[in-house]
């Protein structure tokens, strides 16, 4: 696995997470999920991604978006 790929597996678990935390626990954790979109939406213009930063110091290789 790509670092890539562990990010965008991570962004889409913690999407899907929150939305069923905001179905069954409160909907306050749709905050979560608008922090998530914006933090991806930021990344695709600047590059700088923390989960891509932690992936990476945990020994994930690089791809071809996250240097």
């Amino acid at each position: 696995m790509t670092l890539d790929t562990a990010v965008l597996r991570f962004a889409g678990i913690m999407v899907l997470a929150s939305l069923a935390l905001a179905l069954w626990m409160h909907p306050g954790f749709l905050w979560l999920t608008a922090f998530v979109g914006l933090n991806l939406l930021q990344a695709s213009f600047t590059g700088f991604c923390p989960a891509a930063m932690i992936f990476k110091k945990l020994g994930v290789r690089p791809g071809s978006s996250f240097h």
